[in-house]
């Protein structure tokens, strides 16, 4: 076999095991997202068995993997998109089992970045006689769990600021009104992106103009859990955010203790604010909180002043805009609280890609200010 012909064929049981791991989209946080495959090389690189991690706290992606080819197993080679852990946590570890199975080869998408694990799977399975190879389409290994990436590496999950907006920048008319300002085929879009993510952040000024639910409609996917960034707890008890449940209010260091247990009555969770740092919350603060409740990724749909607060923290990650092809006018613009001075001050991106999707066209990009992954 050529060594083309040996790369792509690692390659390809490489991204079905991504294929696999994406599965567990929305429901291994704060774990990583994790496929695996075992192939037969012997037979003619078939396929024997297949697994991933399914939710937190279930089977990792190799135990599902080995339970379901048994005894097939041994001799066998394993695809895995992320290093086997070595530690044990919720389930015992991946790495032994793997030895255990009497499989002959790993082949390794990227090493894990938590502590506990640092290659620590990769250097017991090398010890057990095991052939590794790492490194196998590494870059889409960790854009796959750039949300887990950042939580072991950063304490904060990955931020994606989604939003529509017109030509012009607004995001809205001058009186707020912002109703349908992409295509439907943008918003379907738009509600398949909150099912890939563990949160949706907005402020109280979108809860209380648009009364958004904030919730998963007209695709498959869970809904994420609803994060509110509202320091004097203005929300109203009878806002749609609150009907399903899994919301989070940040607030103040001092709220009103009656509004506060409202909230807790109607099943959300009240995060007060350690100091008073004035009008706004501290969006490292909040983020580190996100994290801790196991966040690994949130996406967020608010207006310009908590977009813009994120992005003075240096906190946005990724940016995904729908542009319509219409102007707005005067009105509420994405950045409308960023003023630079200088060109070179200014917010460029990296890692663009750029489609077309109904009428309009669907923009993402990565800050080049962002920390690499």
């Amino acid at each position: 076999m050529t060594v083309m012909t040996e790369r792509k064929k690692l390659e390809r049981y490489m991204k079905m095991a991504m294929s696999f791991a994406m599965r567990g989209t929305g429901t291994v946080s704060p774990n990583p997202r994790v496929g695996c495959v075992i192939v037969d090389e012997k037979d003619g690189d078939r396929l024997v068995s297949w697994g991933y991690h399914r939710r937190f706290g279930g089977a990792h992606a190799e135990v599902e993997a080995l339970r379901r080819a048994g005894e097939y197993a041994s001799g066998c080679t394993a695809y895995v998109n992320l290093e086997p852990c070595r530690h044990t946590g919720k389930t015992p570890p991946c790495a032994d089992a793997l030895i255990e199975s009497g499989i002959a080869k790993v082949i390794v998408g990227m090493r894990d970045p938590n502590p506990c694990v640092a290659g620590g799977g990769i250097e017991a399975l090398e010890r057990a006689g095991i052939e590794v190879v790492t490194g196998v389409l590494e870059e889409e290994c960790r854009w796959l769990n750039r949300g887990f990436i950042r939580a072991m590496t950063m304490g904060r999950p990955w931020v994606t600021v989604k939003a529509a907006i017109a030509l012009d920048g607004r995001m809205a008319l001058e009186n707020g009104d912002s109703a349908w300002i992409s295509s439907s085929e943008s918003r379907k879009r738009a509600h398949l992106m909150r099912a890939e993510n563990d949160a949706i952040m907005v402020g109280v000024g979108t809860v209380l103009s648009d009364d958004p639910r904030l919730t998963v409609r007209d695709v498959d996917g869970s809904s994420p859990v609803k994060v509110i960034v509202d320091r004097d707890l203005s929300t109203p008890e009878e806002a749609r955010v609150l009907d399903e449940g899994k919301c989070v209010f940040f607030t103040g260091p001092s709220p009103d203790e009656g509004k506060v247990e409202a909230l807790i009555k109607k099943g959300a969770k009240v995060i007060k604010q350690k100091e008073d740092s004035g009008a706004y919350i501290p969006m490292d603060a909040l983020l580190s909180e996100l994290c801790a409740l196991g966040v690994n990724q949130i996406m967020v749909e608010g207006g310009s002043k908590l977009i813009g607060s994120l992005i003075k923290a240096g906190s946005v990650d990724e940016y995904s805009l729908f542009i319509a092809p219409k102007f707005l006018g005067r009105g509420i613009g994405i950045s409308d609280s960023l003023s630079f001075s200088h060109m070179d001050d200014t917010i460029s991106m990296k890692n663009l890609r750029v489609r077309k999707i109904g009428d309009d066209i669907w923009f993402e990009g990565v800050p080049s200010c962002s920390p690499d992954l």
